[in-house]
């Protein structure tokens, strides 16, 4: 295996409000769209109309009176959807006055069934007649008035009510969106505040041993050890620090595992001061570090050579870890240290992150954005 992500390797081991008025929904659906809408609505009214005629009233039934029912209808429909269409684009739809947004509804909505009114006579007069009559029809507008107050507020209670449980629903998506990130967030502090127990284990061991030994090399591994506890209990709430303070964080680590193993291994730091600033997930680069550790003097002809070099690219932070161990095989199982770093990674940075093991020459290999 040259190299090899890790984003599906883990996805396969572990198996992203206030209340809304609008009346008619514009969203997704343009003005043509919303008038065939409405359109098609005026028709199965003039529809109904003109049966009610021919059922209970016959002898008012008539040719004029057909093609009245449809245009006033159709005209009427489609003039009031379009004005509250209008409305819904005026400062008077987004007002948090209730009763400003209430009258304006109403105005608007009249004001369309009065030019609906008056546009529908004078398509029937062209129509039935081949002319225009220019005067106006107000015996018509109390008895269109009332139908539209009806219909109106029985519309704008359907839209609250609507608008309500879309209020209640986002409200509760807000809530398990919260809930998310507080479990990631607790994701987060329980792996930043882990210390491998094997690793913990063998310096306490290493500890006992040099007691007798020797004291003053028990006193500084028990100091070192100590402050790389602090290091994991301290600035708990912070999920990211500067690099500087990971590369601390991994020189304390590196110190006692020299305590322990002297000469065995020669490790090494290659990270410009200008990086510094950057910020980077807490305990990110020690696990890595103690992988190669502990596979490098397992598998190592000789002494473990471990690096780690930190470059800036993209505006991107590349961290890679080297180490002269067995390469990587093509089907592994992931230990503590790459599986921890790669859970900080997937927390934190979701899909802008990349982790990789390559093989020539061995080394993990992570990118992470400068932008957190």
């Amino acid at each position: 295996m040259k190299t090899q992500s890790l984003a599906s390797f883990f996805d396969k081991q572990n198996n992203k409000p206030g209340v809304d008025r609008s009346i008619i929904s514009m969203e997704g659906s343009s003005f043509l769209q919303l008038n065939i809408r409405f359109g098609l609505v005026a028709l199965l009214v003039g529809l109904v109309i003109n049966l009610f005629f021919l059922v209970f009233a016959p002898q008012l039934f008539s040719v004029r009176q057909f093609v009245l029912s449809f245009v006033v209808s159709i005209c009427i429909t489609l003039s009031i959807a379009n004005m509250v269409a209008f409305f819904q684009m005026t400062r008077f739809a987004n007002t948090s006055r209730f009763w400003v947004f209430i009258g304006s509804y109403y105005v608007f909505n009249i004001v369309g069934m009065l030019l609906g009114t008056e546009i529908s006579f004078y398509i029937v007069n062209l129509l039935l007649e081949g002319r225009i009559t220019p005067r106006f029809h107000p015996h018509e507008y109390p008895v269109n008035t009332a139908i539209v107050m009806v219909v109106g507020t029985l519309v704008l209670f359907y839209y609250f009510q609507k608008a309500d449980k879309l209020a209640a629903v986002r409200a509760k998506e807000s809530d398990l969106i919260r809930l998310s990130q507080l479990q990631s967030e607790a994701q987060l502090q329980a792996l930043q505040s882990k210390i491998n127990p094997h690793f913990l284990y063998n310096a306490l061991n290493s500890i006992a041993s040099l007691i007798h030994e020797n004291p003053d090399r028990a006193e500084e591994m028990t100091i070192k050890l100590s402050k790389l506890f602090r290091y994991s209990i301290s600035k708990g709430q912070e999920n990211i620090h500067p690099l500087k303070d990971e590369l601390e964080i991994l020189r304390t680590y590196i110190d006692i595992e020299r305590v322990r193993f002297g000469d065995r291994m020669i490790i090494t730091i290659d990270s410009p001061v200008e990086l510094d600033h950057y910020l980077v997930p807490r305990f990110l680069i020690q696990p890595l570090v103690e992988n190669s550790i502990k596979h490098g003097l397992k598998n190592a002809a000789s002494n473990a050579e471990i690096r780690v070099l930190v470059r800036l690219q993209d505006q991107r932070l590349l961290i890679s870890v080297y180490d002269n161990g067995t390469p990587f095989p093509d089907e592994m199982e992931m230990g503590y240290g790459i599986q921890s770093s790669y859970d900080k990674l997937r927390l934190l940075y979701k899909d802008n992150y990349d982790l990789q093991l390559v093989n020539q020459p061995k080394h993990v290999l992570i990118s992470i954005p400068t932008n957190v």
